[in-house]
Order: C-alpha cells, then sequence, then structure tokens
C-alpha cells in the first residue's frame, strides 16, 4: 500500500509540504447527478420554480464552494483559482453538474471541482426539495486531471 501524503511518518495528520514543488496549470474536472422524476425534471429545467432559475443558482453555488474548499476540506491549501465553470444540465431522469477548475501552482484542483459538484448538487436538491424530496445525489467523482508531478488521469 503507498503512503498516505496527509499522514506523517507516526500517522498523525498533516498538511502536505508543498514550497519545493514546482508550479504548473492543473485542471480538474469533476461530475455528479441528481436523479429526480418527470415532473421535477420539468420544473427545473423550466427556470420558473418559485425559487427561480435552479440550474443558474445552482452553478453560482458550485463556484463560491470551489472557492471556499480550504475552509471546508481541514487539510487542503488555499489555492488561487484561475478558472471555475460549473455547468447544470438536463439529462435522462435528472440533471448533470460538470465543473471544470484551473489554476497555476504546486498543487493540484480536484478537491476544487468535487466540492463545487457536491454543493451544486445539494443546491439544486435545496431548490427543488418541495417538490421532490425523493431525489437522490449519486456518481459524484472526479474525471481527469492535469498537470503536476503525477502527470495526467482520466477516469476509466
Amino acid at each position: 500500500m503507498s503512503k498516505l501524503s496527509h499522514l506523517d511518518e507516526t500517522g498523525r495528520a498533516r498538511m502536505v509540504d508543498v514550497s519545493d514543488k514546482r508550479a504548473t496549470v492543473r485542471e480538474a474536472v469533476a461530475k455528479g447527478f441528481v436523479r429526480m422524476g418527470p415532473a421535477t425534471l420539468e420544473l427545473a429545467l423550466s427556470g420558473e420554480g418559485k425559487k427561480g432559475d435552479v440550474r443558474a443558482v445552482a452553478e453560482i453555488a458550485g463556484v463560491m464552494a470551489a472557492k471556499r474548499t480550504s475552509d471546508l476540506i481541514p487539510l487542503c491549501h488555499p489555492l488561487a483559482l484561475s478558472k471555475v465553470d460549473v455547468r447544470v444540465e438536463g439529462a435522462e431522469r435528472g440533471l448533470t453538474v460538470t465543473a471544470r477548475v484551473k489554476t497555476t501552482g504546486p498543487t493540484g484542483v480536484e478537491m476544487e471541482a468535487l466540492t463545487a459538484v457536491s454543493v451544486a448538487c445539494l443546491t439544486l436538491y435545496d431548490m427543488l426539495k418541495a417538490a421532490e424530496k425523493g431525489m437522490v445525489i449519486e456518481a459524484v467523482r472526479l474525471v481527469s486531471k492535469t498537470g503536476g508531478a503525477s502527470g495526467d488521469w482520466t477516469s476509466p
């Protein structure tokens, strides 16, 4: 088993020291899905819900979440993000959320992309729960990442 970078030699949690790492362009893409019934999906796509355009609100919430990731995930480094793009699109049986996050720095943006997707999905649930409480948030995952010492990675 490989050594986990957020644990020191004694097993104590630590923030990884990235001061000697070279700054490179790094990008990560994450996705998630909110499964819902046809009537709720129609409401979400119409932009005419009681709380307004739920997709637009979720996209903004995702951007805000990406910027606050280090406040939410204890050992994440605060990063100067150069791009955060969150999209909510209709799909069969629900809404797909995609986040693309980019920076130039010594550490990656995978957690920022995953946080953006997670919060956007939670926002969709919050905005639509009056119409349907049985929605399911699922398949939140990293799709790809580029840059850094570990190189590029794409989900199989």
